[in-house]
């Protein structure tokens, strides 16, 4: 069974919120819809690895403390092991049939794997255009473009050679050196294939190499952390490749099919409070010429509802780079997002996806001893559906009832121990802590006991 198919099958809970009002109710624990306690999330990605991204735009963000998701493509990084090209039968093989057997759907697929890596400069492009009247349902044209695209190739217009992709250029400009910098200052990598192909029209053997190269690439450079997240090019969510991407990596931004999850893409207009499911996830671009206020109304959004994910999709910095915003926009922009922080939640993409599924695979129970109150945290997330299931091991956020009396609180979870100041609420006098899921047992008492 795909891994989709599991995603669908897997334990759903619903959480019923607590209320901490009288002593009848102490003890009683739930775990909060987001890490803290907070209002909503927000995760701050970049795509394709424009220098800039690094230059000018991780300054800001280091200094103001935010995470950020970068996606890379990888096959043309100084060192990377898994270049671009094309696997399968020899490319003068495929080249040879085209004189005589025209391009339908028995061959589509494999052509237009090809075309990019015939040894040519200029072929690209035609596996672009043949993608992108793909994704939009004009098949008969896609074809057209591929079968002239090899009428080309066997008339000599183009010169020996190969194409590079300009996000696989933008990738390129830094080391792994470099990246493993970056990383080292809290940001998250994720996969943004091998070449920043269509993926929607190549065969089964090149989009598995162009998803499993690349993350074996991030995997080996910059460690297993980082071979979590992945972002399909062009921010497709074709089916096909959505089965492989799926069963590749534990996250991707293009798809995260739960039953418990909205989700609302770029190009969609949904309005995210239209839906009561458990967590939206609400992607918008902040495109060159969208105006601020506009982009400051989508984190506005979250405070009318508790259950929005912003995910933030940016590509180019200043001059460089697709649909750039200039640095003087992310100053203005993150300094907003910076002055809201202590109801929202900012953590990178992988880290807010992570967070929600062990929620929604826990089991919290507990009991009162006395002065001691003892709660259990039991994660049933399936290892067979998530084979990077080693990397679900994020502290969740408890809310616990305590007596009115308890004013601050000692937490206590094996070696790891906690002085937290309770607060109260028109319910009663609650504490909130971490706790780590299928660890021991966390014990709660009036500090002065210890």
């Amino acid at each position: 069974m795909i891994l989709i198919q599991k995603i669908l099958l897997s334990l759903i809970l619903v959480f019923l919120l607590v209320s901490c009002s009288g002593d009848t109710n102490v003890g009683e624990t739930e775990i909060m819809k987001w890490k803290d306690g907070k209002q909503g999330a927000i995760s701050i990605t970049l795509d394709d690895g424009s220098p800039n991204q690094f230059r000018k735009a991780l300054p800001i963000l280091n200094r103001l403390e935010f995470p950020a998701t970068f996606f890379i493509v990888t096959g043309e990084i100084p060192g990377s092991e898994n270049p671009p090209r094309f696997v399968g039968r020899p490319v003068e093989e495929i080249i040879e049939e085209t004189k005589t057997i025209p391009t339908d759907k028995n061959n589509f697929f494999e052509r237009a794997s090809a075309i990019a890596h015939l040894g040519y400069k200029g072929t690209w492009e035609s596996h672009l255009r043949a993608g992108s009247l793909y994704e939009r349902g004009r098949t008969e044209e896609a074809h057209k473009v591929i079968d002239d695209g090899y009428a080309s190739v066997r008339a000599g217009k183009f010169r020996p050679g190969r194409d590079v992709s300009r996000e696989a250029g933008e990738s390129a400009q830094h080391s792994w050196d470099d990246y493993r910098a970056f990383a080292a200052q809290d940001h998250e990598f994720g996969s943004h294939t091998i070449s920043h192909p269509r993926l929607a029209v190549l065969d089964e053997k090149n989009i598995r190499y162009e998803l499993e190269g690349s993350r074996e690439e991030i995997r080996s450079q910059l460690g297993p952390e980082h071979a979590f997240s992945a972002e399909g090019p062009f921010g497709t969510i074709d089916e096909r490749v959505m089965e492989y991407l799926l069963d590749i990596y534990p996250a991707s931004r293009n798809r995260m099919p739960h039953p418990w999850l909205t989700e609302i893409h770029r190009g969609e207009d949904t309005p995210p409070g239209a839906s009561d499911n458990e967590y939206v996830q609400w992607q918008r671009g902040p495109l060159t010429d969208v105006p601020m206020d506009r982009m400051k109304s989508w984190v506005d959004t979250l405070f009318a509802h508790d259950n929005i994910w912003l995910v933030l999709v940016f590509h180019g910095v200043d001059d460089l780079g697709w649909q750039p915003r200039t640095s003087h926009d992310l100053e203005t922009y993150f300094g907003y997002v910076k002055e809201r922080e202590d109801h929202l939640w900012i953590a990178t993409f992988g880290d807010v996806s992570r967070y929600m599924r062990q929620r929604m695979n826990a089991e919290v129970s507990s009991s009162k001893e006395d002065e001691k109150i003892v709660v259990d945290l039991i994660q049933t997330l399936d290892r067979d559906v998530y084979r990077e299931s080693a990397s679900f091991d994020l502290e969740l956020t408890l809310k616990t009832c305590v007596p009115g009396e308890w004013n601050t609180v000692t937490v206590v979870q094996g070696e790891v121990t906690q002085n937290v100041q309770s607060n109260s609420d028109e319910s009663g006098r609650f504490v909130m802590y971490q706790a780590t899921p299928n660890a021991e047992p966390v014990e709660l008492t009036p500090a002065h006991t210890h």
